[in-house]
């Protein structure tokens, strides 16, 4: 097996994933949140907050990859990002439709509605999130059921902490010319002009109806991070910077620097579900070794090749 229930102290459970080219992945059940990615080389390509780490749980930032359901952000009346990110899901014992993996590298865990959740938000689900560990890529297929004899709709996103040797040497590529909603000032829509999106202050943006691939290219790794997506048509690009970061719990001034937000996510347009109706979402990272800071590497090959 491919993969194991570890037993942490405080009494949480984390499964850790290996595949045979030397990758790890580390999820805990509380919040179905991917907690590391190391690839081949060990390298971490995720950010989780150095201060306290998972003591918190009902802290957002603390990093990682979290599931953003039944509401992304503050798009709706519910708490920030839903609820399924606080709490206890379970493996997975029957995961069809969806075939069985082709790798052992690969869990599936689930999340069912219950009387306390009803409370909040008067539906009944099941949401399930394969997560699968590849040689040099994380995929997560999550998928949402109408378990109900009525209509519902929902939005959903896939919040990517990402690490970065410093956000103000990366560029994002692959969401120019497009239109999106900058949240600093109260969801006005733009569109954006520039050839690439760099940073030089806070950014907070949902940018519409995406491509299924976009690159963000780290210069001082040497590194392209890949990121491609199906059935969450908008992208979210979020940094805190300098000034907001103060105001965070659990992260420390200097940490805005090694953080940066790309995350696939289904805003503009909520998903609906008739009763017994499934929805199905894909989002796969892969880290691309690259010179392109030396000019050896066109990034619109990485986009579109």
């Amino acid at each position: 097996m491919a993969w194991k229930v570890v037993e942490d102290k405080d009494g949480s459970s984390k499964i850790i994933i290996s595949e045979p080219g030397g990758s790890t992945a580390e999820v805990l059940l509380h919040g179905g949140q991917v907690v590391s990615w190391k690839n081949d080389r060990h390298e971490e390509l995720l950010f989780m907050n150095t201060k306290s780490m998972i003591k918190h749980p009902k802290t957002l930032l603390r990093g990682g990859i979290l599931i953003c359901f039944p509401q992304f952000g503050d798009f709706g009346p519910l708490e920030f990002h839903g609820f399924a990110r606080n709490k206890l899901w379970v493996l997975d014992p029957d995961p069809s439709p969806l075939p069985p993996p082709r790798t052992n590298s690969s869990i599936d865990i689930l999340l069912k509605s219950t009387d306390e959740d009803f409370k909040i938000w008067p539906h009944s689900f099941e949401l399930r999130l394969r997560i699968t560990l590849g040689p040099g890529k994380l995929v997560l297929i999550p998928r949402v059921r109408n378990v109900e004899n009525k209509v519902f709709s929902f939005t959903f996103g896939i919040r990517n902490f990402l690490s970065v040797s410093d956000v103000s040497e990366i560029r994002v590529e692959g969401l120019e010319t497009l239109d999106f909603l900058d949240i600093l000032k109260k969801k006005e829509r733009y569109t954006e002009q520039a050839d690439a999106i760099t940073f030089d202050g806070e950014v907070d943006r949902v940018y519409l109806s995406t491509p299924s691939k976009i690159a963000i290219i780290d210069h001082e790794k040497k590194r392209t991070l890949v990121l491609r997506k199906e059935g969450l048509p908008d992208s979210v690009v979020w940094n805190p910077w300098d000034k907001k970061v103060k105001v965070i719990p659990d992260l420390l001034d200097k940490e805005y620097k090694s953080i940066l937000c790309v995350d696939s996510t289904a805003i503009e347009s909520p998903i609906t579900l008739k009763p017994l109706e499934e929805w199905k979402g894909h989002e796969e990272l892969s880290g691309v070794s690259s010179s392109y800071c030396s000019g050896q590497l066109d990034p619109r090959q990485v986009l579109y090749g």
